[in-house]
C-alpha cells in the first residue's frame, strides 16, 4: 500500500512537471505564431524571404517540432509558403496574386459586410469600435505599422461577424495581403493623402453604425466604396507623377550664343 502511494505520489509530480512543461512550450509557440503574423503583416518580413528554422529556434525559445507546427498553422492561414527541402517562405506578393487580390477583394469585402450586419453580436460590435479607436489612435500618432495593424483587426471582426465558415478563410488572406500593400504605400508625411485617410477612419465609423442598425444593403455598398478609396489610394503609389527635369546641354554640343 506504501509502495502504491509513493507510486502515486511521484506519477502525480511527474504529471505537474509535464504539465508545466507542455504549458510553457503552448506559452511560447503563440508568442511565436503572434509574432511572426504580426512581422509578416508589417513587412518586417519581406514577402518571399525564406526562414531560417535554426534561428526561429532560437529567437523564440522553443524546440524544432513545435516551431514547425506552428510554420504549419501560418501555411494554413496564408501567411506563408512550405517547401519540399528549403522550409517555409514568407508567402510571396507576385503580378499574378496582386492580380488576383484586385478582383476577389470588392466581392469578398461586400459579401463578408452585408452577412455581418445580419448576424452581428452586441459583444463582436463592442470589439468592432474598440478597434476602431484604436485605428484613430495610430492615424493620429502617425504610425505605419499600428494603423496597418488596427484596419487588419477591424475588418477581422467583421469577418468574425459574418460567421461564415466559406468566407472567413478567403477574407483573412484577402486581409493578409491588403495590409502588407498598406505598409507599402502609406506614408503619414504625405499630406496630400490626409483628407482620404481621414475619410477611411469616417467610412470605419459608418460600417459601425450600419452594422449595428442590420443594414446590411447600406453596409454592402459602403464596403464597395471603401475598397475603391483604398484601391486609389494603391494606384496612386503605383502610378505616381513623373519627374520634370530639364535634361541639360548633350555631351560635346557646342554653345549657341547670342549676337553681341
Amino acid at each position: 500500500m506504501i509502495d502504491y502511494m509513493q507510486s502515486t505520489g511521484s506519477d502525480s509530480a511527474g504529471d505537474k512537471g509535464r504539465g508545466v512543461l507542455e504549458s510553457d512550450t503552448r506559452s511560447k509557440k503563440s508568442r511565436c505564431l503572434d509574432d511572426l503574423r504580426r512581422r509578416i503583416l508589417t513587412e518586417a518580413l519581406e514577402p518571399g524571404l525564406y526562414l531560417d528554422e535554426v534561428e526561429l529556434a532560437e529567437v523564440y525559445g522553443i524546440s524544432r517540432p513545435p516551431l514547425r507546427e506552428a510554420l504549419r498553422q501560418l501555411a494554413g492561414e496564408g501567411y506563408v509558403v512550405l517547401h519540399e527541402n528549403r522550409g517555409a517562405q514568407v508567402a510571396p506578393m507576385t503580378h499574378k496574386t496582386l492580380r488576383n487580390f484586385f478582383v476577389a477583394a470588392p466581392m469578398i469585402y461586400a459579401a463578408t459586410t452585408r452577412l455581418a450586419a445580419e448576424h452581428a453580436t452586441a459583444a463582436q460590435i463592442d470589439r468592432l469600435k474598440q478597434s476602431q479607436w484604436a485605428f484613430r489612435q495610430a492615424i493620429r500618432n502617425g504610425d505605419a505599422a499600428e494603423r496597418a495593424l488596427a484596419n487588419q483587426r477591424f475588418h477581422s471582426i467583421i469577418g468574425e461577424m459574418a460567421d461564415n465558415e466559406f468566407l472567413l478563410p478567403s477574407l483573412r488572406r484577402l486581409l493578409i495581403d491588403h495590409t502588407r500593400i498598406g505598409m507599402t504605400f502609406y506614408n503619414p508625411r504625405k499630406l496630400q493623402l490626409a483628407p482620404q485617410r481621414e475619410l477611411a477612419a469616417d467610412q470605419h465609423d459608418q460600417f459601425i453604425d450600419l452594422i449595428e442598425a442590420g443594414n446590411a444593403d447600406a453596409a454592402a455598398d459602403l464596403a464597395v466604396a471603401h475598397w475603391e478609396l483604398s484601391r486609389a489610394q494603391i494606384e496612386s503609389f503605383v502610378t505616381p507623377d513623373s519627374i520634370t527635369m530639364p535634361l541639360g546641354r548633350a555631351p560635346g554640343a557646342s554653345e549657341t550664343r547670342g549676337a553681341s
